[in-house]
């Protein structure tokens, strides 16, 4: 088979394995969601403390990030010193666990559904974030984007059947900590040359979570926790969870890592619509006319969001690739350029 045979087949391949990964990625994010929900609601299996789920999720995964790193020696720990992590880890860690006690604490008051709906505000948050720490240029078009985002989502909450104002003001804060927290990985870490592979990452920023989660914990859940039954600890719910839960973890970073984060964000919308169709078919939450043409609306500003930022990564690659090739040129002619000077030397000599 020749050169063009071969550069095909990788180029199949490596889709092949990006489907993979999205579709991984697609199934464990879907079943945490919706087992998350059955846990937490008071109509299913009621258990509505989400600070204690979430501290089971980092114990667990923290436990398995440790054993592969310094037990079984899968993986090599990341060199890094106290000050880096405290500097670094550490405020990420904070805000990952605020994200994960707020979002988990929405499923108690809102539908699945309209949670997602909401989740779309999540470009919005990271865009406006990315342009209040200077990490993004302002750009008008770039802004009406995230108006016509933010106006579909307002559409969505008109017609939501179930609104609870408490349930919106703990999603919206969740998607303004998760925001906060993407982008201080890009300024923290990324800039620093750090990279952290999935089991590093737990590794290091599921014990912080445990930490900053312990606190309000004590105060908030721990209370009522002694004076119900519900202090008992169900290792087949909680277990299989707590996995679904380590599992998405490395299928997060295997996504982002292996394809891109506009790749996530791409499949990310089509989980929204599944779980909205499973939400209303299954759970049977109350999706309503209103609810689906704000979402629709919110999903073509995502969509566009989207598109501008690979045309805008495809642009980027283009004008790296013309510069690397007028280096080459250049060098190509200097070198050129050498040899006749030598040459004319000789012959003078």
């Amino acid at each position: 088979m020749g050169k063009g045979g071969s550069i095909s087949e990788s180029v199949i391949k490596k889709i092949l394995l990006s489907y993979t990964y999205v579709a991984i990625w697609i199934f464990l994010s879907f079943t945490v969601i919706v087992y998350n929900k059955y846990i937490l609601d008071k109509k299913m299996y009621n258990w509505p403390f989400p600070i204690s789920l979430t501290m089971i999720h980092m114990s667990f995964c923290a436990t398995l990030a440790f054993l592969l790193i310094k037990v079984f020696k899968f993986v090599e720990p990341v060199s890094m010193s106290r000050e880096m992590y405290l500097k670094s880890v550490v405020p990420i860690g904070a805000l990952y666990s605020l994200s994960l006690w707020l979002s988990n604490s929405a499923y108690i008051y809102l539908s699945v559904s309209f949670i997602q709906m909401l989740k779309a505000l999540m470009p919005v948050a990271v865009y406006s974030i990315g342009v209040l720490f200077k990490k993004e240029g302002f750009k008008s078009e770039t802004m009406a984007n995230m108006l016509s985002i933010s106006v579909g989502v307002a559409i969505a909450a008109y017609g939501e059947a179930r609104f609870d104002s408490w349930g919106v003001i703990l999603q919206l804060g969740a998607v303004a900590f998760e925001a906060t927290r993407l982008v201080m990985i890009q300024i923290l870490l990324a800039s620093k040359g750090i990279t952290l592979n999935p089991i590093t990452s737990l590794y290091y920023v599921a014990p912080c979570c445990l930490v900053f989660l312990f606190v309000p914990w004590i105060f908030v859940e721990l209370p009522v926790l002694r004076e119900s039954s519900s202090m008992h600890f169900d290792f087949v719910i909680f277990g299989t969870n707590s996995l679904c839960a380590f599992a998405l973890n490395l299928a997060v970073f295997l996504l982002v890592g292996k394809t891109s984060a506009l790749t996530m964000n791409v499949a990310g919308v089509v989980k929204d619509w599944l779980l909205i169709a499973f939400s209303w078919s299954v759970i049977k939450d109350t999706v309503t006319p209103v609810n689906l043409f704000g979402y629709g609306l919110a999903f073509l500003g995502v969509a566009y969001y989207n598109h501008s930022k690979l045309q805008a990564l495809k642009a980027k690659e283009a004008q790296k690739k013309a510069q690397q090739a007028d280096e080459e040129a250049g060098r190509l002619l200097e070198e050129r350029e050498g040899e006749n000077v030598g040459k004319r030397s000789e012959s003078q000599n």
